[in-house]
């Protein structure tokens, strides 16, 4: 009985978010969208969309009474591990080292942003503590990602002028749509901006925030390209290996260790198990590493963790961890 309740509960948790992907998919193979409103839809979302979701929840939570600080320290914690045993683990042991910089990126940084809320508004019905991830873990997502593409990118033995590169990297982390949002809506808590907001305003950024995770699992299933999947094919499957098993394997057990449990350790399990972010791709192209690796690892993250993702929930719900 626990056992068949348990896996009804994390088909009901992951099951409907993945069958939106599946539907933008389909779609996309109908011919109901392209590259053009791809790439805008990617745009839209990660620039407002997101931010404004971000801001809306914290905006709307309590901080000062709901912080969890346990909880917001450990997520940097142990995304400041992850992204640090990778990247020397890559130097160590990958001789084509004109992938690593793709490789670490692809390997640690996770579609939390959208997958998260997805999963804890699907079985919660609210974001819970979502927004303590999100401030533990996304912004050094950003900051690690823009570290490790900055001094792995294909040019980066001739380019000499590494304080201009740090500067511009500096400047893309402090201008970035997400790291805003959680900064605004932080700031936007502490005063309680929505007790005064006008209706108006309140339901113009609802309207706004509603569309960003359905909209982003549309996009991420209109993205999907199995073909890239065999791409780099050893590379892409350990990377998958250490993203969708080896990181929740470690993490997850640590996360019992500290004793969180309930939404927490849901929220835990949704940012150590979701696929790579497709967002990974743009920043990889754009800073000179490589892009056919990363797709390839997208695609195929997307793809497999349906099946483990499930089986993380579904093994902490079993165990009692999950309520």
């Amino acid at each position: 009985m626990i056992f068949t309740e348990s896996l009804i509960y994390s088909l009901n948790a992951t099951v409907p978010v993945f069958l939106v992907i599946v539907i933008g998919y389909v779609l996309n193979r109908m011919g109901m969208f392209n590259e053009g409103f791809i790439s805008a839809a990617n745009k839209f979302i990660f620039k407002i969309c997101l931010p404004v979701m971000i801001f809306s929840d914290l905006s709307q939570t309590n901080i000062a009474d709901s912080f969890d600080g346990k909880l917001v320290l450990f997520s940097a914690v142990i995304t400041t591990v992850m992204f640090a045993a990778i990247w020397i683990g890559a130097r160590l042991f990958i001789k084509d080292k004109s992938i690593i910089g793709a490789f670490v990126q692809a390997a640690y940084r996770s579609s939390v942003a959208v997958m998260g809320f997805a999963f804890m508004k699907n079985i919660y019905n609210s974001t819970g503590l979502m927004p303590m991830i999100i401030i533990g873990c996304v912004p050094l997502y950003n900051i690690y990602a823009v570290t490790v593409l900055t001094f792995e990118a294909e040019d980066a033995q001739l380019d000499t002028n590494k304080k201009s590169k740090l500067k511009k990297a500096a400047v893309g982390i402090i201008t970035n749509p997400i790291i805003l949002g959680i900064i605004a809506g932080c700031i936007g808590s502490l005063i309680r901006i929505y007790d005064y907001m006008p209706v108006m305003f309140s339901k113009t950024l609802s309207n706004l925030s509603v569309m960003a995770t359905p909209l982003s699992l549309i996009v991420i299933g209109a993205s999907f390209e199995g073909k890239k999947a065999i791409a780099k094919i050893k590379p892409t499957i350990v990377c998958c290996l250490i993203k969708l098993i080896v990181i929740p394997a470690v993490f997850i057990f640590a996360a019992v260790k500290a004793g969180f449990s309930g939404e927490a350790m849901l929220a835990l399990v949704v940012m150590l198990g979701s696929p790579t972010t497709p967002s990974c791709y743009i920043m990889a192209k754009n800073m000179k590493n490589d892009g056919v690796l990363t797709s390839s690892v997208i695609a195929a993250t997307t793809l497999l963790s349906s099946v483990t993702l499930t089986f993380w929930i579904f093994l902490m719900k079993f165990l009692g961890y999950i309520g």
